[in-house]
C-alpha cells in the first residue's frame, strides 16, 4: 500500500520545508509499527526545488485477521481463504487513513516548532495513489475530492489488459494537485475520504468515530456537496452515529451563518422538564412479539433465516432462554455487518457458544437447519419473487422442519395511513409484492396444509380497525404425529366413501 506527497519549492521557499512539516527528516528512512504491520516514510528526492515523501504500509495479512474481524471464537463470517488473501495489502483504505493519522499526526493537526509558520501555508501539492478502491467510479472520486479544491486525475484500472472487454476494476489510480491548500488539510482530506471511497472499515466503528470525523472534518465537511453520503459511509452506515454526525455539522453550518458558536446555538432551546415520550418503533414491536412467540412455544435453539444485519440476533442473546441461535443471510455484506454489531471479535467464550453465523440460500434445502426448535422469516418473503416462493417453502417446512416457524410481513392495507408513503408504492424499494390480509392468509393456510402445520395469525403493531396492524405475523406449528394419522385415516375414509358412492351411481346407470 503507497502514498506519496510532493511539492515543488523555490531556494527562498524550498521544497524540503515538507520534512519539517512531515517531522521526517528528508536524509533518513524512518519505520513506525502499528496494529496491523509496518509503516515506512522515506523520501525517493529532495532538493530545494522539489521534494516527494513516500509512505509504504506492509499489512501483515495474519495479523489483520486475528486483531481485526476475523478474531475471536465467533469469527467473522467472511470465507477463511478471504480472510488471508484480500485486497488489503495493497489498496488504499482504512489501514492506510490509520497509518497517515498515526504517522504524521502532527501534520495533521498543523503543528511544526522547528518553523511554527509553515503548517498555515499553502504550498503546492502533489499526491498520487497507485490503487484506489473506489465504490462508486472515478465520477465519485471527483465529486469528492474537486469540492475541495483539487485537480483530480482518476483513472480507472483495468481488470485485465489482456481481455479488456472485461472492462474495468473498482480501482483507480488517483492523482491530486493543488496550489492553495495547507499539508494538514490535505492530510485530513485523505484521512476521511480514502475510507468512504473503499466504502469499508477493518475496525468495529464506535461511537468515538463521530468525533474523529467531525475533527478532520472541520473546515470543509460542514459545507460539502456529498456531505450525508461521506458521513453515512465514514460510520459504516450505523444509522444512529450517521444522524447524530449530520446533527452536529448542522450545527456548525448554523454556527457560521449566524457568525456564533456551536454552544450558543446548541443551547439556544432549554432543556424541556418533561422528556416527551417516544413511540416504540414497529422494528422493536416486531421483534418483542417474535421473542415472546417464540418464548410461547417453548423454543430454546430459534433459526434466524435471512437475518440482515443481527438486529434480532442481537434481541435474542439477551435472553438467556436461547441456547442457540443460528443467523442465516445469503449477503456475506449484511452477515460483516452482522458480526461487527454482535462483537463477535470481543464476545466472551460463554457467550460465543451460543450464536452463529451462516452464509446461505433459503431457496435451496441446507441440512446445516435440520434439527432446530423454531425458525423466524422476519420481513424476509415479500423480498422475493413470487415463482420463487415455492422453493423457500420447501426448504423451510419440507426440509429444514423445525417445530415452531414465524413469518412477519408487511400488511399493504396498512400503507394509507403512512403519511410519508405515496399511494401505491411499496413500503421498501426491494419488496417484490405487499400482501394483503386475506392473501397472506391465503398462502399461509396453504402451505401449513401441505406440510402438516398449523397456523395461527397474530397482529403485530397497532391493530387498526379499518386496515388491520402494519405487520402480520402466522405462527405455525408443526401437528403432532396422532393428529397428521388421523387426518390421514380421515382423508382415507373419505376417498373410500367416494369411490364406492361412484360405483354404485355407475351399477345403476
Amino acid at each position: 500500500m503507497f502514498l506519496t506527497i510532493s511539492t515543488t519549492g523555490t531556494p527562498e521557499r524550498p521544497a524540503t520545508d515538507l520534512g519539517y512539516l512531515l517531522h521526517k527528516h528528508p536524509d533518513n528512512a524512518q519505520t513506525f509499527s502499528t496494529s496491523y504491520g509496518t509503516a515506512h516514510v522515506l523520501y525517493p528526492e529532495a532538493s530545494a526545488e522539489r521534494c516527494t515523501a513516500a509512505l509504504l504500509l506492509e499489512v501483515d495479512a495474519v495479523a489483520l485477521v486475528r486483531r481485526g474481524k476475523g478474531k475471536g471464537r465467533g469469527g467473522a463470517p467472511d470465507a477463511a481463504l478471504a480472510q488471508y488473501v484480500n485486497d488489503r495489502p495493497y489498496a488504499a483504505s482504512s489501514l492506510l487513513a490509520v497509518a497517515l493519522s498515526a504517522v504524521f499526526s502532527s501534520a495533521m493537526k498543523g503543528q511544526c516548532r522547528a518553523k511554527p509558520e509553515l503548517p498555515g501555508e499553502a504550498r503546492p501539492l502533489s499526491i498520487e495513489v497507485p490503487a484506489l478502491p473506489a465504490r462508486g467510479g472515478a465520477d465519485l472520486v471527483r465529486n469528492l475530492f474537486e469540492p475541495l479544491g483539487w485537480t483530480v486525475t482518476a483513472e480507472p484500472v483495468a481488470l485485465d489488459t489482456e481481455f479488456p472487454d472485461w472492462g474495468d476494476s473498482r480501482y483507480v489510480r488517483l492523482h491530486l494537485e493543488s496550489e492553495t491548500l495547507t499539508l494538514a488539510e490535505a492530510l485530513r482530506h485523505l484521512y476521511v475520504l480514502l475510507p468512504v471511497l473503499d466504502d469499508a472499515k477493518h475496525y468495529w466503528v464506535a461511537p468515538d468515530e463521530v468525533d474523529k470525523l467531525l475533527r478532520a472534518g472541520e473546515g470543509w465537511l460542514p459545507a460539502h456537496p456529498e456531505q450525508k453520503l461521506i458521513t453515512s459511509r465514514y460510520l459504516s452506515r450505523r444509522w444512529s452515529l450517521t444522524q447524530q454526525a449530520m446533527e452536529r455539522l448542522e450545527l456548525v453550518r448554523l454556527a457560521e451563518t449566524d457568525d456564533s458558536d456551536v454552544e450558543e446555538i446548541d443551547n439556544a432551546v432549554e432543556d424541556e422538564t418533561e422528556a416527551e415520550e417516544k413511540p416504540t418503533p414497529l422494528g422493536v414491536q416486531r421483534r418483542d412479539a417474535i421473542i415472546a412467540a417464540l418464548k410461547a412455544s417453548g423454543t430454546a435453539r430459534v433459526l434466524d433465516l435471512g437475518c440482515g444485519q443481527g438486529q434480532l440476533v442481537q434481541a435474542l442473546l439477551r435472553d438467556p432462554a436461547f441456547t442457540e441461535i443460528v443467523g442465516v443471510d445469503v449477503s456475506m455484506r449484511a452477515l460483516t455487518i452482522a458480526s461487527r454489531r454482535l462483537k463477535l471479535d470481543r464476545m466472551g467464550e460463554r457467550q460465543a457458544s451460543r450464536v452463529k453465523l451462516l452464509q446461505g440460500s433459503l431457496a435451496y434445502t441446507d441440512k446445516r437447519l435440520k434439527g432446530y426448535d423454531a425458525a423466524v422469516l422476519c420481513e424476509v418473503v415479500e423480498h422475493l419473487d413470487l415463482p420463487r416462493l415455492p422453493a423457500l417453502e420447501y426448504a423451510v417446512f419440507g426440509a429444514a422442519r423445525p417445530r415452531t416457524v414465524l413469518v412477519t410481513t408487511p400488511n399493504v392495507e396498512y400503507n394509507v395511513r403512512w403519511e410519508s408513503l405515496p399511494a401505491g408504492d411499496s413500503r421498501h424499494r426491494d419488496h417484490r409484492f405487499e400482501w394483503t390480509r386475506e392473501e397472506f392468509r391465503t398462502w399461509a393456510g396453504a402451505v401449513a396444509e401441505r406440510h402438516g402445520y398449523e397456523a395461527e395469525f397474530v397482529p403485530v403493531g397497532p391493530d387498526d380497525p379499518e386496515v388491520g396492524p402494519p405487520t402480520q405475523m402466522a405462527v405455525f406449528t408443526m401437528k403432532s404425529e396422532t393428529e397428521t394419522e388421523s387426518e390421514t385415516e380421515r382423508e382415507s375414509e373419505t376417498k373410500s366413501k367416494n369411490v364406492m358412492k361412484e360405483e354404485k351411481e355407475a351399477k345403476a346407470a
